[in-house]
């Protein structure tokens, strides 16, 4: 878990990280997480001389944003988990937003990274698996039931490797940096190998390693092409564990998506800004959304913030 307390502007006041103790299960995640922000506010009190005014949490699988509920998250192991309310009653009634993690990544991305500046743009993370984050205006598109942007579950390879969704042949299992840590560990014959390592045995110049990028890299082109081509956005924001291995990954991505178009508008495509710091960021502006919005949270007021969020 990470959580950090927020300025009005994304400033980084103050960071934290630990263990999330998934393995003493669903129960034990979400006393950590309200342990941890209650903590957080205190020590925003004792620093600051104020508590924060408002808190923001996100968490990864499928989110009822509206409800503020965590319906459910494969890798936590719960279902259903009111935790926009457990959280306010922990923080005394303090307001409280409730995201998606790569949404609120994005929306981090789009207001003060990457995307700054930008009326469309498409945040992709290549992490375990991908995602993406549809941003409009400022603000990220949830979807009707809170599923938009699942493009690693794009079907690029009809009949391939089974995803656990249920499908064949998704995006991410080709392209995610889980599926290219899983492809070169088998090529190269040491379980322990990485897609770090991969893209290192890459800029050497390993014949092996070039085939397993360059799958990677066609798959990850054929899904943004779709991507693009049902959403338009201007910038294309890529990030993740993949990203990281920047020229080495973008010139033959940039590459690979300009053969592939034809009649679309070929976005700028650049790495994400903000690195893992981007769910924390977001999560402190949906917290500020929370303090500088209308009750229809569409019209900034001019009510000064306080201090600090979480």
């Amino acid at each position: 878990m990470k959580a950090a307390l927020a300025g009005p502007g994304g400033e980084l006041l103050h960071q934290a990280r630990r263990a999330t103790g998934r393995d003493r299960g669903p129960e034990a995640v979400v006393a950590g997480i309200l342990d941890f922000a209650a903590e957080l506010r205190a020590y925003g009190a004792d620093r600051f001389g104020e508590p924060a005014r408002a808190a923001g949490v996100v968490v990864p699988g499928i989110i009822d944003e509206e409800h503020g509920t965590a319906v459910y998250a494969a890798n936590l192991g719960w279902r259903d988990v009111p935790l926009r309310a457990l959280l306010s009653d922990r923080l005394g009634a303090v307001p409280v937003a409730l995201g998606h993690d790569v949404r609120t990544g994005g929306l981090a991305e789009g207001r003060i990274g990457a995307g700054q500046g930008t009326d469309r743009f498409l945040f992709v993370p290549l992490g375990t698996g991908i995602a993406g984050a549809i941003g409009i205006d400022g603000r990220v598109e949830s979807g009707a039931h809170g599923f938009a942007g699942e493009i690693g579950h794009i079907v690029v390879r009809p009949g391939g490797t089974p995803c656990p969704c249920g499908q064949r042949g998704c995006l991410e299992r080709f392209a995610s940096a889980s599926a290219v840590s899983q492809a070169w560990a088998e090529v190269c014959g040491d379980p322990e190998a990485d897609a770090a390592d991969c893209a290192k045995a890459v800029e050497s110049g390993d014949a092996r390693a070039l085939a397993v990028w360059r799958d990677a890299v066609d798959a990850l082109a054929d899904g943004l092409v779709t991507a693009l081509t049902l959403l338009d956005p201007r910038v294309l924001i890529i990030g993740g564990g993949l990203a990281e291995a920047g020229e080495t990954l973008f010139t033959p991505l940039r590459d690979a998506v300009r053969r592939r178009v034809t009649f679309q508008k070929l976005p700028e495509i650049v790495p994400a800004a903000l690195g893992d710091t981007a769910g924390c960021l977001g999560a402190g502006l949906m917290a500020w959304d929370l303090l500088t919005t209308d009750p229809l949270g569409t019209t900034p007021t001019t009510v000064t913030p306080p201090e600090v969020t979480t």
